[in-house]
């Protein structure tokens, strides 16, 4: 697939908390699930992989709940459940090695050390537990929050407990690469 189709469809996907509060009061929730389900769709086609085949699938489901019963709830779902494919994708890779981020890392560094792989079938295990509780609170602010708290927690700061995670493991990681070289 064309490299600038992904990153747009990615763009689309990090944006969509925000679509959806800026659409409350301007589009009928049916109109913001056609956008889901063509969101879900191009996800789907750029990645071709079965869980986000899956996942564009349950959007799809979301998508069509919304459009029948004219209704939000089915669309802020919409977080949860790539919170809940994220979590399926990493965990089976625990389960059929190797594990997402040791795949990651041998893009850059091919010969990964017995201890390297140890380290990020660990950081894989975080990244489950951080979809994990991201997820539940996804899920808990679409069912029992306002639609600006949910919007606020999915559009900004679920991201911003993703970046500070990241750069967490970079610094644990530098730490981690240094003593292994010094060890």
């Amino acid at each position: 697939m064309s490299k600038p189709l992904s990153v747009l469809v990615a763009a689309a996907t990090l944006a969509y908390p925000l679509a959806i509060y800026f659409g409350l009061g301007h589009a009928e929730p049916k109109w913001m699930a056609l956008a889901l389900v063509a969101l879900a769709a191009a996800r789907a086609w750029t990645t071709r992989q079965p869980l986000w085949l899956a996942a564009g699938a349950g959007a799809a489901l979301l998508g069509l709940a919304s459009w029948l019963g004219n209704a939000w709830l089915p669309l802020k779902l919409y977080p949860a459940l790539v919170n809940a494919v994220l979590l399926a994708v990493f965990a089976l890779s625990l389960l059929r090695p190797p594990s997402i981020v040791e795949r990651l890392a041998r893009l850059t560094e091919p010969h990964l050390p017995p201890a390297g792989v140890a380290y990020t079938r660990g950081v894989t295990q975080v990244w489950c537990a951080f979809f994990a509780v991201n997820g539940t609170l996804a899920l808990a602010t679409a069912l029992w929050a306002s639609t600006e708290l949910w919007a606020l927690y999915n559009g900004l700061v679920a991201y911003g407990l993703m970046g500070a995670l990241f750069s967490i493991e970079w610094l644990v990681r530098q730490r981690v690469k240094a003593r292994l070289v010094h060890g």
